[in-house]
């Protein structure tokens, strides 16, 4: 998710499960709900720091206890006034890492995917279900937000007074809405999986697929099917209105025949950490005046369901396959955040 949308969950989950813990705790869940995504600076660090750091160590729940023991500490130290009252902290780090784990988990029900168990180990994990930006989790903890605040000045405005602290009921409402919505979210997303995987392409049948959420609509789907030689990108809708899938609407691109060049590149360092990253990793293999230039790339090409840049792989090899340089940069075609 970006930012703005875990400030949001951050807050939206203070008010309905933390209502009474001191304001401090509000600044700290905030703090604690986006401090993850600092490893998006890594961006100006060059591609090969891109990516070593995005949603890798960061995004672990090694980390997300660490961020919370960090972000209470201030709690801690702090001087009280003579007239407070003395709060456990306790409570405290417990809201805070809870809106640190909430992060973890709408990350995962992403695409990019997150390293969780880091440093155990470095698969990560990535659910496919929302969007990166999704517009009704966006617009739900909005909702869940301002419509009680507003309805607060009403009250009063009239003189009527409240019961219980204010928004937690409109939070509670909301966190539970963006739940259900999820559910949703995977229910359909099982539906387009099991769709593109009972037809064939160009009449080979599906060796990998995945479906990637759209932020408009839960309905549609941006698909992608691997098969033997070749790589399809599909748009499915699933619901009760969707129209049948039609798999010869797929746009093909095949992959490049075997080569020594190609062998070579694979086997290269850059090559190796690219695939750790890469969900449908293709390579091009572009014949050069020094012999071969190959390109690896993160497929499709055309939209990145994760952000808004991209790394790609670079490796040239002499006319006998042997490895001349190899190294790792910025996607020409991606949207840089400088």
């Amino acid at each position: 998710m970006d930012p703005f949308t875990h400030a949001l969950a951050s807050y939206t989950l203070k008010r309905a499960a933390f209502p009474r813990v001191p304001r401090f705790t509000t600044t700290a869940m905030l703090v604690a709900g986006t401090i993850s995504d600092l490893d998006l600076l890594s961006a100006y660090f060059g591609p090969s720091a891109f990516l070593t750091f995005y949603r890798t160590y960061c995004h672990s729940l090694l980390a997300a206890l660490l961020f919370s023991l960090l972000v209470t500490l201030p709690f801690l130290l702090r001087r009280r006034g003579p007239t407070e009252i003395q709060t456990s902290p306790l409570p405290v780090f417990l809201a805070v890492l809870a809106a640190t784990v909430l992060h973890l988990l709408m990350d995962v029900c992403q695409s990019a995917g997150v390293e969780l168990l880091w440093p155990i180990s470095a698969r990560r994990f990535a659910l496919d279900w929302v969007a990166h930006l999704d517009l009704w989790i966006l617009g739900i903890l909005l909702a869940g937000i301002l419509l009680p605040t507003l309805s607060g000045l009403v009250s009063e405005e009239i003189g009527a007074k409240s019961k219980g602290p204010r928004g937690k009921v409109g939070a509670s409402i909301a966190l539970a809405t963006m739940i259900l919505y999820i559910v949703l979210r995977f229910v359909l997303h099982g539906n387009a999986l099991a769709a593109m995987e009972s037809r064939t392409y160009r009449g080979e049948s599906p060796r990998k697929v995945a479906a990637f959420a759209e932020s408009g609509s839960p309905f549609r789907w941006h698909g992608i099917v691997e098969t033997e030689s070749a790589l399809h990108e599909v748009e499915i809708e699933v619901g009760p209105a969707a129209a049948p899938f039609d798999p010869d609407t797929a746009v093909t691109s095949y992959k490049p025949e075997p080569s020594s060049a190609l062998d070579a590149a694979r086997d290269t360092a850059v090559a190796r950490r690219f695939f750790q990253v890469a969900r449908f990793p293709k390579a091009t293999v572009e014949k050069t005046r020094e012999g071969f230039k190959v390109t690896v790339r993160d497929f499709p090409y055309a939209r990145d369901a994760s952000s808004g840049w991209r790394v790609e792989a670079l490796i040239g090899t002499d006319p006998s396959g042997k490895m001349r340089s190899q190294e790792l940069a910025w996607d020409r075609g991606s949207q840089q955040p400088w």
